[in-house]
């Protein structure tokens, strides 16, 4: 379990995140039209999954419109912002901030990514909602790289997953 901290308080994760060097575990998430999606759906493609407590709140809605803005520049690529808000909260979002360059998906019927992917919180008051984390995979499927934030109202950093993203 990752120990982090969620308005300095202290939190914990359920598991810690996939190591990189392995292959991404499978995943089935909810789109925003209530269709289901999963991993696989992806094959091919370079991948920055940005995954975070909710969209209504400000680091993270900041996180989706950074990687919305990058997006548009990289070339093979699908940025995921994957949070456990649901499907019509994530599409009133997008539709308000214009975003239209990443996938909005829902973790809300199972939470089977968070427990996964090991970036549920088992605790605090945002227990079940997603830590914020990024997930950098490659098109062969590879995690290149990976950043638990520490501070749960930090930013991750961006240029570490876009260089991950180059390099891969």
């Amino acid at each position: 379990m990752a120990s982090i901290t969620l308005g300095g308080n202290p939190a914990n994760t359920v598991g810690e995140l996939p190591s990189t060097n392995t292959t991404a575990p499978s995943f089935k998430l909810t789109k925003s039209d209530l269709s289901e999606v999963s991993l696989s759906d992806y094959t091919g493609h370079k991948l920055v999954l940005n995954i975070f407590p909710s969209v209504d709140t400000g680091t993270c809605a900041k996180s989706v419109r950074q990687f919305n803005e990058e997006a548009a520049k990289l070339e093979n690529t699908k940025i995921l912002c994957i949070s456990k808000d649901l499907p019509f909260a994530q599409a009133r979002f997008c539709g308000a901030e214009g975003i239209e360059n990443v996938d909005m998906l829902s973790d809300y019927k199972t939470g089977s990514f968070g427990k996964e992917y090991g970036v549920a919180f088992a605790d605090s008051a945002f227990a079940t909602l997603l830590s914020r984390c990024i997930v950098v995979i490659d098109q062969n499927g590879k995690i290149v790289h990976t950043e638990q934030v520490a501070e749960t109202a930090d930013e991750p950093n961006y240029k570490a997953a876009l260089e991950a993203l180059m390099n891969a």
